[in-house]
This record gives structure tokens, C-alpha cells and sequence, in this order.
């Protein structure tokens, strides 16, 4: 029997590279919605012959609930999720169809979760945060962790060249993370933290030393709720460097009211969006993702570190949400809940699914806490 995908947003960058990845790789009839037809019928010819286009608006919820129904997963990538409120995953909930989505943000995660116990309830099982960073990252900690006796400390560092090859909604999502202070795990505790805040430098494959700053992530208290940890940190940096001093000057400088109005976010917004559209010819739009998980092995403080480069990030989110995608249409990943990648992906899973889609991670422990500094590992496990 042919299964059916609906992509919400799918005529975005994000959506676009889901879609593109599950007609690779499964072979069910994938629809991408939008609100734009001349952009998404043109999209899903160029696609091929398993994609259609479908107009829809998530403020018609009579249609929404109609394209849902008729669906066997429901992918949503109609960002950014700070706006967003879970009317998507509740209806999927009602309708009896399983869920994921490429959110990123910390209260709209929390607004998912919350729904568990009616997703399991359903028998549906709804995967949020997938893609990339989060998504992959969250999977990167958690094969980390597995490899110590004892984990303890969670440092969780991004980068990302221009625009990532992603589209304005990823430069709005980085601005509107920095609207107000967020919560951490730190030392056990719950603690603020300004966004753009504490920089370090870590070194990185391909990029070498690059500058990283505290950003909120989900990530930061789904592991902290997933597994014993003391310090979950996210931090993001992009190049050229240029970037990433725009950003904390925004962050530092800029009055907190004005970093509120959506007006000015999306001016900031398209005005980065702009800029990298030239740096990008000259800098690429790859993606890089440093794990480091600090704790104890064989009675000895260690730390293990995992790195991912990928050529593209608009296509890495598209590899990260298309494996879970793919491992639910064949019945493989079947568990009833909303949860994080980490809290459903097994080791296993996550490991065969980057070697079907050819990434390399490499892995290796590093004989002391302070590890930022020091040199990439070299081991590559896929």
C-alpha cells in the first residue's frame, strides 16, 4: 500500500530538502504544502513524479485537518516556531497520524511535550526538534554518553557558514533567539543565561577556531531530562566572522523592546539574509557540530568528542529529518509519545541511518576535561 507524506512548509528550504531526501530514499507519494502555487507546483515538477503541491493555510484548520487525514505522516516545517502554538500535532494527535517537525525553540517544545500522554494514548508517535541542529546534534550526545560510565557535562557547539544554503525563516528563528534570557542546566540547576553571551573558542574540521556564544536551544533541557547530566551548554557561531559579531552587537547593544518588534526582526532578517547571499558564493554554506561529553571511564575523567561537517545545512536538516521520516514509514521506529530525537532514536538507529545517507562522524576520547582546544578527532566511524 502507498503511504502518503504531507510536508507543512514544504516549499521552504527545510521542506523542500525533506522532500527531496524521502522521494531518494522510501518510496512514498510525498505532498508539499504551502501558500505560494507558482512557487510549489513549479517545486514539486522539478521533484517529480511522487510529488504534488497542495495551497494550504494552517489558519484553515477545516482544510488542514482534511490534508491530515488523508495522510500517513505528517511532516511540519513552517517555521519559525516561535509563533507557532501545537494545533498541528493536535490534530495529527485526533487523526490517528504520526508527527515530526523541524521546530527549534525551547517554548514551543515545551507546548509539544506536553501532549505525550494523548499521543500515547493514540498510538501515534511524534518525534519534534528533528533535522539537523537539533535533531542530529541530539543524537551525536546521546552515542556520546553510551560510550561513558559516567556522564557529567554536556558541550553542544555549532557553526554554520552564511545562510547555511537555508532561507529567511532560519535568519528570523537567529533573531528571535535573542529577544530575552533563557534557561540553562548548570551545575544541577536551572539558570538564566543572555543570549550571544560568554564566548569561547573551539576548533573545529574544516572551519579550524571559530568564536561560539551561548544560544537557546531545545536541546539544552531535553538531554538534561533525558539523562543524568550536570551541564547541558549550546553555543553557535557562524562565519565569516563578520557574522557573528553583527549578531552579538544586536544581542549586547540593541535595546531589548527592539529585538521584540517583529517589524525590526524581520528588517534584521532580510538584511543577513541579503549579506549572505554574496558570502555564500565565497565562504560555502557548510555546517559543523561539535559533541563533547565530559564524565568518567574506567575510573578515569575523560571526555568523548564527535564532529559532523556537511557541505550543506539546508541539506544536513533534510538527511536528519529524512532518516527518522523513513525509519517510521517502515514501521522500524514505532513508540507512541511526543519526544526528542535522543529520547527515541536508539544508537543503532541513528548509526545505520547516517551510514545509509554516507555522513561521517568521527569520534574519539580525549584524556582531559578541558578539550576545547584541542586538536579534531580523526577516527571516522561512518
Amino acid at each position: 500500500m502507498t503511504q502518503h507524506v504531507l510536508i507543512l512548509g514544504g516549499t521552504g528550504r527545510i521542506g523542500s530538502k525533506i522532500a527531496a531526501d524521502l522521494l531518494a530514499h522510501t518510496e512514498a507519494q510525498v505532498t508539499i504544502a504551502g501558500r505560494n502555487p507558482d512557487v510549489g507546483i513549479k517545486l514539486s515538477q522539478q521533484l517529480g513524479d511522487r510529488c504534488r503541491f497542495a495551497p494550504i493555510d494552517l489558519n484553515d484548520w477545516i482544510c488542514l485537518l482534511d490534508s491530515i487525514s488523508q495522510s500517513d505522516l505528517v511532516i511540519h516545517c513552517a517555521g519559525p516556531f516561535h509563533y507557532r502554538n501545537a494545533v498541528v500535532l493536535k490534530t495529527c494527535i485526533d487523526s490517528g497520524v504520526n508527527y515530526l517537525d523541524v521546530s527549534d525553540h525551547p517554548s514551543f517544545t515545551c507546548k509539544a511535550i506536553a501532549l505525550r500522554a494523548k499521543a500515547e494514548t493514540a498510538g501515534i508517535t511524534a518525534i519534534v526538534n528533528t533535522g539537523v541542529f537539533p535533531g542530529i546534534s541530539n543524537s551525536m550526545v546521546r552515542r556520546d554518553i553510551e560510550q561513558l560510565d559516567e556522564a557529567q557535562k554536556v558541550h553542544l557547539s555549532y557553526v554554520v557558514g552564511g545562510s547555511g544554503g537555508a532561507g529567511l525563516t532560519v535568519m528570523r528563528s537567529t533573531f528571535l533567539g535573542l529577544q530575552r534570557q533563557f534557561e540553562a542546566q548548570i551545575n544541577g540547576k536551572r539558570q538564566k543565561v543572555q543570549p550571544y553571551s560568554d564566548r569561547e573558542v573551539i576548533n573545529f574540521p574544516h572551519y579550524g577556531r571559530v568564536g561560539v556564544y551561548w544560544f537557546d536551544m531545545p536541546e539544552s533541557f531535553t538531554i538534561a531530562d533525558t539523562f543524568p547530566i550536570e551541564t547541558v551548554m549550546t553555543k553557535f557561531g557562524s562565519v565569516p566572522r563578520f557574522y557573528n559579531y553583527l549578531t552579538w552587537s544586536v544581542a549586547r547593544l540593541w535595546h531589548p523592546r527592539l529585538l521584540r518588534s517583529q517589524s525590526v526582526i524581520e528588517f534584521l532578517s532580510r538584511v543577513s539574509y541579503a549579506m549572505t547571499q554574496i558570502s555564500d558564493r565565497f565562504g560555502g554554506t557548510e555546517v559543523a557540530i561539535r559533541s563533547e561529553v565530559t564524565g568518567f571511564k574506567y575510573g578515569q575523567r575523560v571526555c568523548c568528542v564527535s564532529t559532523l561537517v556537511h557541505p550543506n545545512t539546508a541539506d544536513a536538516a533534510g538527511i536528519g529529518t529524512g532518516t527518522i521520516a523513513e525509519l517510521l514509514l517502515s514501521g522500524e521506529l514505532k513508540k507512541p509519545g511526543v519526544w526528542a530525537p535522543e529520547q527515541a532514536i536508539s544508537t543503532p538507529m541513528f548509526e545505520a541511518a547516517m551510514q545509509s545517507r554516507g555522513v561521517e562522524i568521527q569520534q574519539q576520547f580525549v584524556p582531559n576535561a578541558d578539550s576545547h582546544f584541542s586538536k579534531v578527532p580523526s577516527a571516522v566511524i561512518y
